[in-house]
């Protein structure tokens, strides 16, 4: 700008100067308004409008309402909530000057509407309630609104809950909003809700083509309508092709519907596997490796479940709990984690269990009074009740997949869960540590003597399942309670997990906590929870009755000492 204005006062007459000067001036006013216009979002358009609702005729209300009903903007349902509430009244600033807005916050302060800044009232206020059949239309226009919701789970939540009242005067808002639709499971939803709502709205031929569509989509939310429906037209004459497309819409949502049963189940088991897997590995290592009946292993998990308390609170401390940094935080834990519950479990068995190889009852007792106090430490530091971690943002909600519904946060245990099979296995089978774990497993005092300092492969075996226990309990804490007996749950399932799968045996191991959590979630909707567990204990005591070494038997240390 400046450059022009010197090039101009060179080579222009002075009026011609003024002239361009002008113009320029003008021109940077017009683009920084521009900008300032583009840059304010609709917000301050929502407000005038809003203003307008409050402070307007009827005329003008009308125009407000038909605005306000293609806007998501959230300020527009707290206003009508505090509008309903009496929070909403009009004051004027000073004499003579028209009147503004004033929203009556929780600590009874006020704010202007228009502005969003704060405002202290000088003169009396003018309450201001909506009418009977305004208050009508705007529990309408909220209902509506919620179909612009930026958020993908509250839209389909709203266009779900209108498709399911089968009021007409919804059913134009949701095929308005069906073609600016963008993703396929929020496309489906407004669809299914369209369906529905034209199964008792629209005309004969609407209806079939309905019924035909929600067949097509296999949606399990729109079977009782068609129920309804069906029973609707059993005694109307001719009806038989209404019917015959109903039946043939609702087999196809059974058939379907079995199918995403199936798979849920399976990904539930899965899931359950993947949990009893992370808290089976560090204990089959220490007992099936090291042939060490560690009765405190619950207690390594709940290191590691506090382990990732700790660091939650640090990163909330330190960034905010709504900082983008406290995201991360559980990529933090988990390592973390490991090393935690790596290093107790090192100290264990250097201060304890290295005396008690060759003693297995006395490890069994000593473990237990080591878990005994561990817990009432946990219970003097943290406190008895349980504490709570939540999970980061990346982490909440769930994938959709043609039906079936997962946590993010059970898929990554289940992906860590398989990670870890593998590591774990190139560690015991393709690095020396491996083979001297595995030397000292079959035969202590011919490892020793062959050089393999036996010492120090115990204590970091140990040391390892210790923090196998760590990384289930950072895991643990996203999907359940971080307590002082949080290891109680799992104690039990784990040397359950490792017995069946062949104690020693890693890979039997992974087989056997995934096949026992497909199994125990395929028993529990047939038997019930408590049924189903005990039915699953039942089935692998029978199963050991057959094959007491388990599904892959292996030699343990123990049989040569």
């Amino acid at each position: 700008m400046h450059q022009i204005l010197a090039i101009s006062r060179r080579s222009c007459s002075p009026s011609m100067f003024k002239i361009l000067n002008h113009f320029l001036v003008s021109l940077a006013i017009l683009i920084a308004t521009s900008c300032y216009a583009f840059a304010s979002p609709q917000k301050n358009n929502t407000r005038e409008l809003l203003v307008n609702l409050v402070l307007g005729d009827s005329t003008q209300q009308e125009e407000a309402l038909t605005s306000l009903a293609g806007k998501g903007d959230t300020i527009i349902v707290d206003f009508v909530a505090a509008w309903r509430a009496g929070r909403i009244s009009s004051t004027s600033p000073a004499e003579g000057q028209p009147l503004i807005v004033l929203i009556k916050t929780d600590d009874d302060s006020y704010k202007n509407l228009l502005r969003d800044t704060t405002f202290t009232p000088t003169s009396e206020l003018k309450i201001n309630r909506p009418s009977r059949a305004l208050r009508k239309t705007l529990r309408r226009l909220v209902t509506i609104i919620q179909l612009n919701d930026p958020n993908l789970e509250d839209r389909i939540g709203a266009a779900e809950r209108l498709g399911a009242s089968q009021k007409a005067e919804y059913l134009e808002a949701l095929k308005t909003k069906l073609s600016e639709q963008t993703d396929s499971r929020t496309k489906e939803a407004f669809q299914t809700a369209i369906c529905i709502s034209e199964l008792v709205n629209g005309t004969e031929s609407e209806k079939l083509e309905s019924v035909h569509t929600l067949g097509k989509l296999k949606s399990f939310k729109a079977r009782s309508y068609l129920v309804t429906l069906q029973t609707e037209y059993q005694d109307r004459p001719d009806s038989d092709e209404m019917l015959a497309a109903i039946k043939t819409s609702i087999a196809k949502i059974d058939s379907h519907q079995k199918l995403v049963d199936w798979a849920g189940t399976l990904l539930r088991g899965f899931s359950l596997g993947s949990v009893l897997l992370l808290v089976s590995y560090g204990l089959a290592i220490t007992f099936g490796q090291m042939g060490v009946i560690n009765m405190a292993h619950g207690e390594f998990i709940a290191i590691g479940g506090y382990t990732t308390y700790f660091i939650q609170n640090f990163f909330a401390s330190q960034f905010g709990a709504s900082s983008l940094a406290f995201g991360w935080y559980f990529v933090v834990a988990l390592p973390c984690a490991f090393f935690v519950a790596a290093i107790a479990g090192a100290i264990l068995e250097k201060g304890l269990i290295q005396f008690l190889y060759t003693r297995p009852l006395e490890s069994l007792l000593a473990t237990w009074g080591v878990s005994m106090v561990l817990q009432q430490l946990f219970r003097i530091y943290f406190g008895a009740a349980n504490v709570s971690v939540s999970s980061p943002e990346w982490l909440s909600g769930s994938y959709h997949f043609a039906g079936i519904s997962m946590s993010y946060n059970r898929l990554l245990l289940i992906a860590c869960a398989i990670i870890l099979i593998f590591v774990t296995w190139a560690l015991m089978n393709k690095t020396n540590w491996g083979l001297h774990v595995r030397a000292t497993m079959q035969n202590r005092r011919m490892a020793s003597s062959l050089g393999v300092p036996s010492g120090r492969v115990n204590m970091l075996t140990f040391a390892f399942g210790s923090g196998l226990a760590g990384i289930a309990g950072a895991f643990i804490s996203q999907i359940g309670n971080v307590g002082p007996a949080m290891g109680n749950t799992y104690i039990v399932d784990s040397f359950m997990v490792v017995v069946a799968g062949g104690v020693g045996n890693l890979f039997g191991t992974a087989i056997s906590a995934l096949g026992i959590g497909v199994i125990d979630q395929s028993l529990q909707p047939i038997l019930g929870p408590v049924m189903g567990k005990i039915s699953v204990l039942i089935g692998i005591i029978i199963f050991l009755q057959f094959k007491p070494g388990g599904l892959f038997p292996s030699r343990s240390r123990s049989l040569d000492d």
